[in-house]
C-alpha cells in the first residue's frame, strides 16, 4: 500500500496500524536495538515510485521502520512524505551481487545500496523479525 502520509489522518493511521501493527514500545525498541534504519540510498525503483522520485532533484533516499507485523518504507518527494506499508507475509527481500538489497511488495520494487555495515545489519534484523513472525504462525 503506497500512501501519502504528509497529513494527520486518523483513518489512514488506523489502516496502517491494522496492516503492520502499532509501533513498538520504548522498552521493545531498546531490546531490539532500535527499529529505524540508517539513511538508505535508492538505486532503482518501480515505475510508480520512480515517478514520485523524478518530481524533485534531490537524492533518492528512504528509511525503514520495523513494526511488529511488517515494515514501513518512507521517502520524500517535493514536500510530501510517502510510505510503502508492507506486511511481512507479502515482503520479499533479495540480496543482489553488487551490495544491494531489493524489496519487493506486490507490484512495487525498491533497490537499496548496502555498501555499509549498518545497512547490512539492519536488513538482517528485518529478516530475523520476519522469521520470528512466521514461526509464531506455524
Amino acid at each position: 500500500m503506497l500512501v501519502n502520509i504528509s497529513y494527520n489522518n486518523k483513518a489512514q493511521r488506523q489502516e496502517i496500524d491494522a496492516k503492520v501493527g502499532k509501533p513498538f514500545t520504548l522498552l521493545q525498541r531498546i531490546k531490539l536495538g532500535g527499529i529505524g534504519s540508517p539513511k538508505l540510498y535508492v538505486t532503482a525503483s518501480s515505475k510508480e515510485i520512480d515517478g514520485l522520485f523524478l518530481l524533485d532533484h534531490n537524492e533518492n533516499t528512504c528509511n525503514i521502520e520495523v513494526r511488529p507485523k511488517g515494515i514501513i518504507l518512507r521517502f520524500r518527494s517535493l514536500l510530501e512524505t510517502y510510505a510503502l506499508v508492507i506486511p511481512y507475509y507479502k515482503l520479499t527481500l533479495f540480496k543482489g551481487t553488487s551490495d544491494a538489497y531489493s524489496i519487493h511488495f506486490e507490484h512495487h520494487k525498491v533497490s537499496i545500496s548496502a555498501q555499509s555495515e549498518p545497512v547490512r545489519l539492519f536488513f538482517k534484523k528485518i529478516q530475523q523479525q520476519k522469521a520470528t513472525i512466521a514461526k509464531d504462525y506455524l
